[in-house]
Formats: C-alpha cells, sequence, structure tokens
C-alpha cells in the first residue's frame, strides 16, 4: 500500500547470539536497547511463568515510538521445577553441570512482540535436551573454556557443550536463545515485512 511505512524493529536485548539468530531470518534491528529490569524469580515461580513474566517485562521497559515494533526475550534452563540462572561463579557452574550431567532438563524461553496497537505478543517455546553423564574432567575441561560463564544453565548449546547433548527434542534456535520460528511468526502478525 503507498505510503505505508515499516516498522522499525528494536531488539531489548544487547545479547549477541539473538542478533546473530535474528540476522539468519533476515532481519536486522534498527536499534538495541537495554532494557533495566529485576530478572529474580518470584517466590515459587515455576520456569514457564518466569521466561514469559521476564520477557514482557523486558519488552514494556523499552521505550517505543509509534513507527516501532519492540521484540524482548528471555531464555532459563529448568531441572524439574528450579530454574537455572547464569552461573555466580565457577562454583556455581560446577554445580549445575553436575546437575545437568546424564539427565533431561528444559530450555524455557518467553518472546514478547509489541507492536503499533501496543498489545505484547507473547510465546512461549519449551525444548528438551539431554546430557551425557559428564565425567570430572569433561566439567573441568568445560569450566576452563570459560565458556559457560554468562550463560543461563552455564552452557552454550551452540559452542563447546554441543559435544555433550545426546538428545535434543524442539527448537534449537530455542537453546540457542531465541526461537526462531516462533518469533518470525510474532514480528510477521506485528506488521514486520519478512522475505
Amino acid at each position: 500500500m503507498s505510503g505505508a511505512v515499516s516498522p522499525v524493529l528494536v531488539l531489548a536485548s544487547t545479547s549477541p547470539r539473538r542478533r546473530e539468530l535474528l540476522a539468519r531470518i533476515g532481519l536486522t534491528p534498527t536499534r538495541i536497547a537495554a532494557p533495566e529490569i529485576d530478572e529474580t524469580p518470584l517466590k515459587g515461580e515455576l520456569p514457564r511463568a518466569y521466561v514469559a513474566r521476564l520477557a514482557e517485562s523486558k519488552a514494556l521497559a523499552v521505550e517505543r515510538a509509534p513507527d516501532e515494533v519492540v521484540l524482548a526475550g528471555d531464555t532459563t534452563v529448568a531441572v524439574g521445577r528450579r530454574i537455572l540462572e547464569k552461573p555466580a561463579d565457577e562454583a556455581d557452574l560446577r554445580r549445575m553441570l553436575g546437575l545437568l550431567s546424564g539427565r533431561r532438563h528444559h530450555v524455557w524461553s518467553g518472546v514478547c512482540v509489541i507492536g503499533a496497537d501496543g498489545k505484547p505478543r507473547i510465546r512461549v517455546v519449551d525444548t528438551i535436551v539431554a546430557f551425557k553423564a559428564l565425567s570430572a574432567a569433561e566439567i573441568d575441561w568445560y569450566i576452563a573454556s570459560g565458556e559457560g560463564m554468562g550463560k543461563a544453565g552455564g552452557y552454550a548449546i551452540q559452542g563447546k557443550a554441543e559435544v555433550f547433548v545426546r538428545f535434543l527434542s524442539g527448537s534449537h534456535s530455542n537453546v540457542v536463545g531465541l526461537p526462531l520460528f516462533e518469533t518470525r511468526t510474532l514480528l510477521s502478525s506485528a506488521g514486520v515485512p519478512l522475505g
């Protein structure tokens, strides 16, 4: 339609992984914004509710002009009902890897898009991942790589930790940090042009 202006995409995240994932579907955010929110889980909060709440909170924390579409996401790793945040230190990372060793866990992502109507559109995605049983030497090797620090659950599936994965059911991009199928669908519904 002539005279229509394509919306401007704002990514409410400073994660380089999310920018790389968006590039895979041909999108480059016009603006990057770092939302300032408290990411502490609420008492008794389940992983699904946690990522949905944080994704929406991040999207709402970013100022949006009328021609802007805001995209925010949050990803966490959960063993049962237990949310594994980013490790505080190497001892915490060792504890997390021990919890993940030889068992299945869930990687939950919440994705929120706010378009011209100002209404948050939210999707939650769950991917099941199983690690092999990790030896003490493998845990030491991974900790020494430095890769697990700053990552939810203490690992990066797109890096060295991929050698630990014996089973994955669901979205691989979700485990990296942004489920692309759901993200693309949400952005399309908000009027973002996609190839």
